[in-house]
């Protein structure tokens, strides 16, 4: 089984076109969305209702429910005074620009989807979050302690925990039940905001079959896939808008 999981868009609706025609490429036998459909971008009601088109499963992002609450909070981890100011620009832009279906449709998303598998005569449980189980905007990080991220997962009882929010793509597999058990920590990248030193976006192709176990570490396959999108397409927009230009060249100077 291929399951297509993609997260952080960001209302970049070029980057969002560009995946779907990726993604067919793979024919996943599921696609689910982690959240982060709208700001930074124009393209907020265009994004969703490409989602929606498409009924594909979605949980809400933090900047999804700040929007779909009409709050002046996206409940973003900004660190100097520019990006504050930036940042309260974007959500006042976002909040002018969404229409009133596309934000009820943003405020009554789930905040998780659990998924569970029985192979090889064993539960396995899938869980799909946008920052963790505990908290919508929480960062987990890749330089996290093992037993700090084991502990979560363990919690929250997902033998796969897949997550965005940070845009940093990465998959650390931890050592359960000393060493008898295996549960994954996939976090799936950012479709159209990377953050990782590669301006194109990045889904994932989570790949199951009769075999994958949570007692076989490599039984579970995560494949991270990187397409080209019309950056410039993207980054004229923002500079035509109210938006600020930082944005743009963010996007533009990624590695």
């Amino acid at each position: 089984m291929k399951i297509a999981l993609f997260s952080d868009i960001h209302a970049n609706l070029p980057a969002l076109e560009a995946f779907f025609e990726d993604v067919e490429k793979h024919k996943p036998d599921a696609t689910y969305c982690l959240g982060d459909l709208v700001g930074y971008n124009m393209w907020p009601n265009e994004v969703i209702n490409e989602i929606r088109e498409r009924r594909i499963p979605t949980i809400a992002g933090n900047y999804d429910f700040g929007i779909g609450r009409t709050s002046d909070d996206c409940g973003c981890a900004y660190k100097t005074d520019e990006e504050k100011a930036n940042g309260a620009i974007s959500i006042a832009v976002t909040n002018d620009l969404i229409k009133d279906e596309e934000r009820q449709y943003l405020c009554t998303l789930p905040a998780h989807i659990n998924v569970e598998f029985q192979l090889n005569e064993e539960k396995l449980n899938l869980l799909l979050v946008h920052g963790s189980p505990r908290k919508i905007n929480e960062y987990l990080s890749e330089d996290r302690p093992e037993k700090s991220l084991l502990r979560i997962l363990q919690k929250s009882n997902a033998d796969i925990l897949c997550f965005g929010h940070p845009h940093k793509p990465y998959h650390r597999i931890l050592e359960d039940s000393e060493g008898k058990q295996f549960r994954h920590a996939i976090n799936i990248g950012s479709v159209g905001k990377p953050k990782d030193d590669d301006k194109r976006g990045c889904y994932v192709i989570l790949h199951l079959d009769e075999n994958s176990s949570k007692s076989l570490k490599d039984s579970i396959k995560v494949e991270f896939i990187r397409f080209e999108y019309d950056i410039e397409k993207t980054t004229r927009a923002v500079e035509d808008s109210k938006l600020p230009n930082a944005y743009a060249t963010a996007l533009r100077e990624t590695k």
